[in-house]
């Protein structure tokens, strides 16, 4: 009597790494499918059945802009550098709210990603980085806004603005190592999403989105360049308007501080990591 011949069982071990190593770049590349479809469906889900779609990408600085040039350079005659107000407003702006959005999404990334993550294995650092690169969508969306209100103006572009991939890589560096913070954090306590809430505004009003830097004393320049942002935005308007210099040395204390916030964001990530399934 002939046997069939049987087929090789195979069985993947999953074990937990050893070693000195928060973020393991090889992995997360042999899941670059899924972090395609997780961006994908993050950009589609927050303009899913919606009136204006992604027309918010440029409603939401649009009339933030507005209301500055109202209120900040109408009323309180904060100076902007010689440039007008509301492209002064707009192009701080643009970069602010990439960075308010990414750190919003990213600090909720856990949560609503609960579903997935307790039933199948991936990395799970892929979370809270997902939604700072869709966010990217939104702020190229609304970035073309600005150029349109150049031409308004009477600005020219430059070849100054071949610096803004270094800025927008700063600033993903720097939502990246805060949402890896806030999401595990949030996991865990679920009030944090609220408290981000309110961090946000206050990280805004602290960043020069509505004020220039060369309004603040020069000895505390360097000490806000900690806040990467400052180096983000003012470099922005610098890249773009060509009004002002591009204040490197914000932007190079900026970039150290982020890739600290980076590595420091995803060692509290993978240290917390364990605790994710059973607290979820």
């Amino acid at each position: 009597m002939n046997r069939k011949p049987t087929l090789p069982v195979y069985q993947v071990v999953i074990k937990p790494k050893t070693g000195w190593q928060l973020i393991d770049w090889k992995e997360i590349k042999e899941y670059k499918d899924l972090i395609y479809f997780l961006i994908l469906r993050d950009v589609k889900s927050l303009y899913k059945q919606t009136v204006l779609g992604f027309s918010w990408a440029i409603l939401r600085p649009f009339l933030k802009m507005i209301v500055f040039s109202v209120i900040f350079g109408g009323i309180a005659k904060i100076p902007s550098d010689g440039i007008p107000y509301p492209l002064f407003s707009y192009a701080g702006l643009v970069a602010w709210e990439y960075f308010a959005n990414s750190l919003k999404r990213s600090s909720g990334s856990l949560i609503s990603g609960s579903g997935i993550f307790t039933k199948v294995y991936f990395p799970r650092l892929i979370l809270p980085i997902v939604p700072c690169i869709a966010s990217l969508v939104d702020f190229v969306i609304a970035l073309s806004i600005v150029f349109i209100m150049m031409f308004i103006y009477g600005y020219v572009i430059s070849w100054t603005i071949l610096y803004i991939p270094i800025l927008v890589l700063l600033m993903l560096l720097t939502a990246s190592g805060l949402g890896m913070w806030l999401s595990a954090l949030a996991i865990q306590y679920r009030d944090v999403p609220y408290g981000v809430e309110f961090l946000v505004q206050l990280l805004m009003y602290a960043a020069p989105v509505i004020f220039p830097v060369s309004w603040l004393p020069e000895s505390l320049k360097l000490y806000l360049g900690i806040y990467p942002m400052y180096g983000v935005i003012e470099g922005f308007r610098s890249a773009i308007l060509h009004q002002t210099p591009m204040p490197w040395d914000l932007i190079g204390i900026g970039a150290v501080s982020a890739i600290i916030m980076l590595f420091a964001g995803a060692y509290y990530f993978k240290k917390k990591e364990r605790i994710f399934s059973d607290v979820a």
